[in-house]
């Protein structure tokens, strides 16, 4: 039987995790959105057996779903319940309505009386059309990212892959310059063929042009034997060179020779032969400042960036930096052999803060290492060695709101309701610093019911 698919529209990163983990548990294939815009441009709103959509979000209101995916049924949650939104939703056309925080039982039960309802009109050419695209959105090899700049690069990706054409790609040390070039010929017409890494930073200046052209017997002092070089071995696939604004200038010159006549000679050898080779290059520095100063070639340069394709640094990806934190952690405790981890909020509020000079790597090392040190299963900034910027920077000087249109009280209720189910009530207030009395009024402020107790 076909799984049902589900499209969470929510910008609000924790409750989306929640309600992410509360559905898969349950069987259902789950699709996430920040918006109503990111929604309809990311997916074929056809394609969902539900569709999740908070009421308020940034942009348009989570109502337009109900327009957009006309075949779709649309269930409206929120934390703004009352009786006139209610019945304005269900007059726009929501087929239910569920208060925020809501009961999970609820909120499966809603679901399910939807299915029996609507699963029947669903056809299977939309459900092929489901697969289709949950594949097109796997294809960039462990890279994950939601922000506009990502999936433009997700694009890029698509369009460049079949081609032949040579890809440079920018972008600082950390970020992923090598998944790109791996996702590129994992989804080109070599695939089938080798993809040969080869790092320029990392080779000495003597001997680039026999690692990377090959030498004959004799040709110079230590050559005993010949030798094929790295671009003979990517014959009939891609040869990825990474930091290529390190590369001596005379051997640009031969590579620059490969890319025109599609041959190489070897160190030493009076012969050339052919090669079939796609060229993906990648570097953090700027090749065209380097060709006006005359330390890399002009001709050489202009060869290279066919298409060029830039991955932004981490700063710049928005929301992608938790999502991306907590893909890593889950990673990393499955490669540990550990039961999963998760971020406090106050964690979580300060990986979005820091600038990750590093980037993904340093992202990743920053998590591996919380997890080795963590005295329990809840991370805190402590442990990642990541300190907490000053109230000025992440509150706005006229309220207690972050920057992102967060409160302090979202971050409370965020972390009772992703936590509730693992921790007692004391394990909970204990991570908030809070007291149980002081738990409970908060509970009853915000309407945040306690989980039920586990049947004997």
């Amino acid at each position: 039987m076909t799984q049902a698919k589900i499209l969470i529209v929510e910008d609000e990163t924790i409750i989306r995790a929640s309600l992410r983990r509360l559905l898969k548990r349950n069987g259902y294939v789950v699709s996430e959105a920040g918006s109503v815009n990111e929604a309809q441009e990311a997916f074929c709103l056809d394609d969902f057996t539900v569709i999740i959509s908070d009421l308020r979000l940034p942009g348009a209101p989570g109502t337009d779903m109900i327009e957009l995916a006309k075949k779709t049924p649309v269930l409206i949650m929120t934390s703004y319940a009352s009786l006139n939104s209610a019945v304005n939703t269900m007059k726009q056309g929501a087929v239910d309505y569920i208060a925020k925080p809501f009961d999970h039982d609820e909120m499966i039960n809603r679901i399910k009386e939807i299915e029996k309802k609507y699963l029947p009109q669903q056809t299977a050419c939309a459900i092929k059309q489901s697969k289709r695209q949950q594949e097109k959105t796997n294809f960039c090899c462990g890279m994950i990212g939601q922000s506009t700049t990502m999936r433009q690069l997700f694009q890029r990706i698509r369009k460049v892959s079949p081609t032949h054409a040579t890809v440079l790609i920018q972008g600082e040390s950390g970020v992923g310059k090598e998944l790109v070039a791996k996702a590129i010929h994992a989804n080109s017409k070599r695939t089938a063929k080798t993809m040969i890494s080869v790092n320029c930073a990392a080779i000495p200046e003597s001997l680039i042009e026999s690692e990377l052209f090959g030498h004959e017997k004799g040709s110079f002092t230590g050559a005993t034997a010949a030798r094929t070089g790295l671009i003979e071995a990517a014959n009939g696939g891609t040869l990825f060179l990474d930091e290529i604004g390190e590369l001596p200038l005379e051997a640009q010159a031969r590579l620059l020779r490969v890319l025109q006549e599609g041959e190489i000679r070897r160190v030493g050898s009076v012969q050339s032969q052919k090669v079939n080779i796609r060229l993906i290059a990648a570097t953090h520095r700027n090749l065209h400042q380097l060709s006006a100063e005359k330390k890399f070639r002009e001709d050489l340069y202009y060869r290279l960036k066919v298409v060029e394709l830039r991955i932004p640094p981490l700063r710049e990806r928005g929301k992608d930096i938790l999502i991306l934190a907590e893909h890593l952690l889950k990673s990393i405790c499955k490669r540990m052999e550990l039961d999963n981890f998760s971020f406090s909020p106050e964690t979580m509020a300060v990986i979005n803060q820091h600038q990750w000079p590093g980037n993904v790597r340093e992202l990743e090392h920053a998590i591996e290492r919380a997890v080795i040190l963590s005295e329990s299963h809840i991370i805190t900034p402590e442990n990642m060695d990541i300190t907490p910027p000053p109230r000025p920077v992440y509150l706005r000087s006229d309220s207690n709101e972050l920057q992102d249109g967060l409160t302090l009280e979202d971050y409370f209720q965020r972390f009772v309701l992703e936590h509730q189910d693992q921790m007692t009530e004391t394990e909970l207030a204990q991570k908030l610093g809070i007291s149980r009395k002081t738990l409970w009024e908060r509970r009853q402020k915000l309407g945040i019911p306690r989980k039920k107790a586990s049947a004997l």
